[in-house]
């Protein structure tokens, strides 16, 4: 019978132990990698929504916002390259020498964490953006200092509007862990590829790891859709 079959494939030496290990592995890097893409994100967007010149009154350079053009910089270069690249980078040339103990887990989550910010960035500066501009005018006419009023008024209303973009985001860094096997990390795929190895049968397992990920994107999506009409409510 059939159900022996993934009974053997699965069960037999405790296979199933490298899937739950992996979907350990891969919940712990997201979770880590999403803290670090919301804050890293969010400090993106307000460098580039900053209205810092230095260099005022020094000819062109006056017109020159550092901050501003280094967001976008970091922004540009982040998303114009793959991630596996980002990965490979952060592996194998910033965590050696004394870093090279580093769990892979949190060398991982850092990579997917950077990468995510920059998507993060554009997400809340276009959420922010979308505001209408009385917004920061009324808060700036009441005594607020700009941080002040962004950190109190402007942020707080664009993470409504914005959720939605966030959820797809967090989505889509779950299942880019599964690169994580190129610095030797034993995600969800990888687990897979090792069942596969001991019994030769790449279906199965790969089917199960699909519907653990499928299992795992719509358990949070309705958490985050239950949140946001929770915001809603609150407006």
């Amino acid at each position: 019978m059939y159900l022996q079959t993934l009974a053997e494939i699965f069960f037999k030496d405790s296979r199933y132990m490298y899937i739950l290990k992996g979907l350990a592995f891969s919940i712990g890097v997201t979770l880590f990698a999403a803290v670090i893409g919301v804050v890293f994100g969010t400090l993106l967007a307000v460098m580039r929504l900053s209205h810092f010149y230095p260099f005022k009154g020094i000819g062109k350079l006056e017109k020159i916002n550092p901050l501003e053009r280094f967001a976008l910089t970091y922004v540009d270069v982040v998303r114009g390259t793959p991630a596996v690249v980002q990965l490979m980078v952060l592996a194998n040339i910033v965590f050696v020498g004394s870093l090279r103990n580093t769990p892979i887990l949190v060398v991982a989550g850092i990579a997917f964490g950077l990468n995510s910010g920059a998507y993060v960035a554009e997400i809340i500066r276009a959420g922010i953006e979308g505001l209408p501009k009385g917004q920061m005018e009324a808060a700036r006419a009441l005594g607020m200092t700009y941080p002040t009023a962004m950190k109190e008024i402007i942020i707080p209303q664009g993470i409504k509007k914005i959720l939605p973009a966030l959820v797809s985001e967090f989505i889509s860094l779950l299942k880019e862990t599964s690169i994580v096997g190129f610095i030797g990390g034993v995600d969800l795929l990888r687990s897979a590829n090792i069942i596969t190895s001991q019994t030769y049968r790449g279906v199965e397992p790969l089917l199960a790891v699909g519907l653990i990920y499928l299992m795992l994107t719509t358990i949070f999506t309705k958490f985050m859709r239950s949140v946001e009409g929770g915001l809603k409510v609150s407006d």
